[in-house]
């Protein structure tokens, strides 16, 4: 069997200018299931005005090239869109193009006023050469290559490298040291793009003193081996279905999660096996999570799903910022952040002890929170599907 297609896993951060509330930098992410589009634009100057030049800039660039759009016509329309800024007398604002194709991992890389992208192939630093053409009077540069796992390409805005011009102990932050810390982020430290990205960041406004001149803003695009979870809560409306319910969760080739307590029975009893409660993992308005041999996660269903938004609601999507505790919320929100695709099978019978069984399923608790669930995740770049039964 042939090995599943890379996942283009992107993170990035950035640093605002000191005393500056927004930020001029400006990033844009659009996946499809054959290609990823990421820009990378930074305003003239810093603040608001800076920040709505990078923002029209971004946007104006993602669009048109999701609609097939040619180079020239990019710069066209960024050329004649944007308002001349009085002080530097140009309408642009700097930017990066990134388009990666999922097949083969084949991308290429057009700059107008950026830095160069950084390259590691398979950890190491390598290089990326670059050529030049004039479009509408702007001079363009242009990168290809492919990526594969192990490897990690980086965008950055000149906030990065500027930093080292004032930098702590002499410490050079020019384009090689910056790979350099990049190669030993990912290996020793970083487990995805975004906590690349964001070391990247704090080391850069380390450099700055905590008080940087310029805004900054670093993006890591990582290959990786997929990572995908099926989430299966409630009991389905036809008890026939259970048969069907249990064999789809069992042949995933992913991670397993069960949310519901009569949900882990039916699918237990399928198995012939007991769910086996699993003890001091119960907190406060928080069920304590079971097992059940070959699942990854048992956990009660309403209570937990509900404490799991607010889990995903006060960590903004970022793993780190999660509870350590071992309780079923902040589990289940951890197995969700780490997942790239996420199936949620969810069986839409009523349970009588939280909703009145004459109500219409449409207004179901259960259905209510699966709805808000795929709005988070999907806030957060996951890939999403749901099946209603």
């Amino acid at each position: 069997m042939s090995e599943p297609a890379p996942f283009f896993d992107i993170g990035f951060a950035s640093l605002n200018h000191h005393g500056e509330e927004l930020c001029g930098d400006q990033v844009r992410v659009a996946k499809s299931p054959t290609r990823s589009i990421v820009v990378l634009a930074d305003g003239i100057g810093s603040g608001v005005k800076a920040s709505i030049l990078a923002t029209l800039t971004a946007g104006i660039i993602l669009r048109m090239i999701e609609a097939g759009a040619t180079t020239r016509d990019v710069m066209d329309t960024v050329i004649g869109t944007l308002p001349v800024d009085p002080e530097h007398g140009v309408a642009y604002a700097a930017f990066t193009l990134l388009e990666v194709f999922h097949g083969d991992g084949s991308f290429r890389v057009i700059s107008f006023d950026s830095p160069a992208p950084l390259l590691l192939a398979g950890g190491r630093p390598a290089s990326l050469e670059r050529h030049g053409r004039t479009v509408r009077g702007r001079t363009l540069l242009f990168s290809k290559g492919r990526l594969g796992i192990g490897d990690v390409l980086g965008l950055l805005t000149d906030g990065v490298p500027h930093a080292g011009k004032g930098a702590l102990h002499n410490f050079g932050w020019d384009r090689a040291n910056i790979t350099r810390f990049l190669e030993k982020t990912v290996k020793f430290h970083a487990s995805g793009a975004e906590r690349a990205a964001r070391r990247v960041i704090r080391e850069t406004k380390r450099l700055y003193g905590g008080r940087p001149t310029d805004d900054a803003t670093f993006v890591a695009v990582m290959p990786r081996a997929p990572r995908s979870l099926m989430l299966v809560t409630g009991p389905a409306v036809d008890r026939d279905f259970d048969e069907e319910f249990t064999a789809r969760l069992m042949r995933f080739p992913g991670r397993k999660v069960i949310c519901g307590g009569t949900t882990g029975d039916i699918i237990g009893a399928h198995l012939e096996m007991l769910v086996r409660s699993e003890p001091g993992t119960g907190r406060e308005g928080i069920p304590p999570i079971g097992r059940l041999p070959g699942i990854d996660l048992v956990t009660e269903g309403i209570m937990t799903l509900a404490a799991t938004l607010r889990l995903l609601d006060e960590s903004g999507g970022r793993i780190e910022k999660l509870p350590g505790d071992r309780n079923g919320a902040a589990l289940l929100a951890r197995e969700l952040l780490q997942a790239d695709t996420v199936s949620l099978l969810v069986g839409e019978q009523v349970n009588p002890f939280y909703q009145n069984p004459q109500l219409p399923r449409s207004v179901s608790i259960r259905r209510n929170l699966v709805m808000q669930l795929i709005d988070r995740l999907e806030s957060y770049r996951k890939e999403v599907s749901v099946e209603w039964c």
